[in-house]
């Protein structure tokens, strides 16, 4: 799996035109699951993501996490971070995985997700037209790709 952990300090997301599902300070992980991915990962990935040391404590040293501070966060399904733009101009998706396993590791990692400690958790929804608008605070980026967790 990969997620893309931005810290923010206000996020939401509309969903096919609704109303938006905001949080204020906290977390927005954007979240794409591979074709070869398995759902034992995903408890690890979410107490990884809320537990992600990336809000300054007193002495401005980057060493508080989400769950720690009571932060909310906002997840979205984005199958295109799987995108291989090796050959040409338009990426492939082939190494995206197909439903039911990407709704199913969706639907788990939120679940996983809403056990973190966090005051909320909003979400988009899997295969839905989605607008994100977030203020990166920092800005602070971080990429969670789950294969590099076997090669250490």
């Amino acid at each position: 799996m990969r997620a893309v952990i931005q810290r923010v300090s206000q996020a939401s997301v509309t969903v096919d035109g609704g109303e938006p599902r905001t949080i204020g300070r906290g977390i927005v992980i954007l979240l794409g699951v591979g074709e070869h991915d398995t759902l034992a990962v995903i408890p690890k990935l979410a107490e990884k993501c809320a537990q992600l040391r990336i809000f300054e404590d007193d002495a401005g040293k980057l060493n508080r996490s989400a769950a720690e501070l009571g932060y909310s966060a906002l997840v979205v399904s984005n199958f295109t971070l799987y995108g291989d733009t090796a050959r040409g101009r338009r990426p492939s998706f082939i190494r995206a995985a197909k439903p039911p396993l990407s709704i199913d590791a969706y639907q788990a990692f939120l679940q996983a997700m809403s056990r973190q400690g966090l005051a909320n958790v909003q979400h988009g929804e899997f295969g839905a037209d989605m607008q994100v608008s977030l203020v990166n605070d920092g800005p602070v980026t971080i990429v969670i790709d789950t294969d590099e967790w076997t090669r250490h």
